[in-house]
């Protein structure tokens, strides 16, 4: 069995090895558990980021940062169903007392919380360490650790937390390095068979740090929505991928064509107003393994990242 927990941890180690190297801080709490802040006090780096993206993978993936026009993460993934969405997926909200943040990778596949979405994956992963990993500004104390520890079952000594805000180097490279988990997610919601997809490869333009949470949120999901473009390789029949495949991309919602700070503050702030289509890589192309047809659909949309990011040099 694959395990993402312990895979995950092997990064895990190499990032407390490289601590001075990486620009993180690693802090043992009372309780014995081990938070790794790649962004809150620390400065972190390019290479943070790619270990915490990976991580978020659960050691299936990989993430290398390129320059073409902007910088861009490029990301392959294998395993997709477990690597990206028992693992990668921000769907664990933790809330202890007054503390709050989205929990993404390995350590979800234990605790299991999104018990619908674990029973169509047909995975759960048995280990007797758990990682997360959590977008927060707020480094989490030893009660937040005792009750994400309880929830994977393991000891408190054995969990390792990674936090970085989204307005910093490391929070900027893991949005942009979940463009294929994005279109994975989507095509699940569409009704497609996640078993179905063999591989994939996505690249993200990585956003420039905000001077605040609130503006880098808008950012890092402009990258995504306006430039984010994904492949796969499936093994499905041809009219399962043509009745969904115009449904995939960001272009599809009706709320297409804003960037995306614009259209949270023109809907009050509240997330659950915009239209859910929204949220999609801007391109997509499918390649079917069992018929060797190719599907597209979608586009990158430059007008947006230059009104969003700024302009190319």
């Amino acid at each position: 069995m694959i395990s993402v927990n312990e895979r995950a941890s092997k990064i895990i180690d190499e990032m407390i090895q490289g601590r001075e190297e990486l620009g993180v801080e690693v802090l043992k709490l009372k309780n014995g558990a081990v938070v790794i802040d790649a962004g809150i006090k620390a400065r972190g780096s390019l290479k943070a980021g790619k270990y915490f993206s990976e991580v978020c993978l659960g050691g299936l993936g990989s993430v290398n940062l390129c320059m073409g026009e902007r910088p861009h993460v490029h990301v392959n993934v294998d395993h997709p169903a477990i690597s990206c969405m028992a693992s990668q997926f921000a769907g664990w909200a933790i809330k202890v007392e007054d503390y709050f943040a989205m929990g993404s990778g390995p350590a979800r596949a234990l605790a299991r919380v999104e018990e619908k979405l674990f029973r169509e994956l047909k995975y759960e992963d048995k280990c007797e360490k758990a990682v997360i990993t959590l977008e927060t500004r707020k480094i989490p104390d030893e009660t937040v650790a005792d009750f994400i520890a309880q929830k994977c079952g393991v000891k408190p000594n054995n969990l390792y937390i990674l936090a970085a805000p989204t307005a910093s180097v490391v929070g900027s490279i893991q949005i942009s390095a979940r463009i294929v988990e994005t279109g994975v997610h989507k095509l699940h919601e569409l009704g497609f068979d996640m078993g179905k997809i063999i591989c994939g490869s996505g690249s993200a333009p990585i956003a420039p740090v905000a001077k605040n949470d609130l503006e880098a949120m808008g950012k890092t999901n402009d990258c995504v929505l306006y430039g984010g473009r994904t492949m796969y390789f499936v093994d499905a029949d041809d009219s399962e991928v043509e009745k969904i495949i115009d449904e995939v991309p960001s272009s599809a919602s009706k709320d297409y064509g804003l960037p995306f700070l614009e259209l949270f503050e023109k809907y009050d702030r509240d997330f659950f107003k915009i239209d859910p289509k929204l949220f999609s890589p801007a391109e997509i192309t499918v390649s079917n393994t069992r018929t060797g047809s190719v599907f597209h659909s979608g586009g990158t949309n430059e007008e947006i990242l230059r009104k969003s990011l700024g302009a190319l040099v």
